[in-house]
Order: C-alpha cells, then sequence, then structure tokens
C-alpha cells in the first residue's frame, strides 16, 4: 500500500452543500438574467466564464423586480462564505434601489464577495473595493431614505389638508351617480362597471365607502 495522504475527494454538489469552506476553498460564482425570453443571456455567461466563474447561474425570462427568481435562489443555496459572486453590471441583480440594498447586505451578511464586471467601483475582494462599495451603499440607502421621507412627507400634507395620497380613483362624482341609479335599478356590478367602463371592484368600492 502507498504511504501517499489520501487526495481530497471531487468537487461534487453532495459536497458542494457541505461546505466548501472545510476544505479550504473559495469559489468563483457568476449570475446572469436576461427580463425577456427573446434576449440572449449567451454574451453575460460568456463574460462571467471568461472572468474565471467556475459556475454561471442563469435567470432567463425573469424581472429584476422580484427576488424569488429560481436561479438567483439557486445561486444563494450554492454560495458558500469566502466565495465571490461575479455579475456584468448590479441591475442583474436588482431593477431597484431598496431591493439591491437588501440583496447586498444579505450577501455581505453570508460572507460573499461581489465584483461586478463593468463597474470597478464594486469589487469587495480588495480593501480598497471595499472601501468605495461601503462609500456607494451608503450614498444607495441614504437616497432610498431621502425617497422614502420625502414620500411620507407628502402623504402627511396631503392629509392634513384633507386629501388621501394614492392614485386617482376612476369613479368621478359623475360616474359615482350613474353608478348609483344603476344600482337602484337593480343592475349587477359587473354590468354597471361595463357601461362606466371600470372594473366592478371599483364600483362596488365606491358605492360602499359612501
Amino acid at each position: 500500500p502507498s504511504d501517499d495522504p489520501p487526495k481530497p475527494p471531487a468537487e461534487t454538489e453532495t459536497r458542494r452543500n457541505i461546505g466548501s469552506t472545510v476544505f479550504g476553498m473559495a469559489h468563483e460564482v457568476g449570475y446572469a438574467r436576461v427580463s425577456k425570453r427573446e434576449q440572449n443571456p449567451e454574451a453575460q455567461e460568456a463574460e462571467l466564464l471568461a472572468a474565471g466563474c467556475e459556475r454561471v447561474f442563469v435567470d432567463h425570462g425573469e424581472s429584476s423586480r422580484v427576488t424569488d427568481r429560481p436561479q438567483w435562489l439557486a445561486c444563494l443555496d450554492y454560495l458558500r462564505p469566502g466565495d465571490t459572486l461575479k455579475v456584468r453590471r448590479l441591475d442583474r441583480l436588482a431593477g431597484s434601489e431598496r431591493i439591491l440594498i437588501e440583496t447586498l447586505q444579505d450577501l455581505d451578511a453570508r460572507q460573499v464577495n461581489i465584483v461586478s464586471l463593468t463597474e470597478p467601483m464594486i469589487d469587495t475582494t480588495t480593501p480598497m473595493g471595499r472601501a468605495l462599495y461601503g462609500i456607494v451603499a451608503v450614498f444607495a440607502q441614504l437616497r432610498v431614505d431621502t425617497i422614502r421621507d420625502n414620500t411620507q412627507r407628502g402623504l402627511d400634507y396631503a392629509r392634513s389638508q384633507g386629501r388621501v395620497g394614492g392614485r386617482p380613483s376612476v369613479m368621478t362624482p359623475e360616474r359615482i351617480a350613474t353608478a348609483e341609479r344603476m344600482r337602484a335599478e337593480k343592475q349587477s356590478w359587473e354590468s354597471i362597471g361595463r357601461v362606466l367602463g371600470v372594473g366592478a371592484t371599483s364600483v362596488r368600492r365606491a358605492l360602499n365607502s359612501r
């Protein structure tokens, strides 16, 4: 028998699920996304592979406004502390600043580095990159907080003036008067809505609130 030490097992999904940090190995993982089915994600995938990614997860035809994209969830499940996630641009991860901030905070909590191939400031694998990333994250959070505060201030002012914030109702006073007359004639919500060109739910809500 040979006195050579046994070799570690080959990388497999099972071993990966146990955690690659057990073997002292960090991985570079890519994530690509296109929002429309007719778009082709192959260019993103090729860039990520060329950048050293060992595996690339691709969401095809998935909106950036949702966080439960199938391959994104699979990517998060695959990532382990010390790994580096690479994307072509940060907008591949999220379609709004709020979702992006939450995603970056989640990756940081998982101890996963983030690198953007086209945004040099986003590279947390180096001390300088991590410092720049922190500045970007602070300003992004400040912008989201400012928008939220301004929106709330506007709603509070509108409420103090007797107005309720939000989208204006499609049920104008004229439509409400017509709906009340038709309802008194025992017509259904659906038929009233068809005549007025609005949904039956809008008609019911407007009359029930009076």
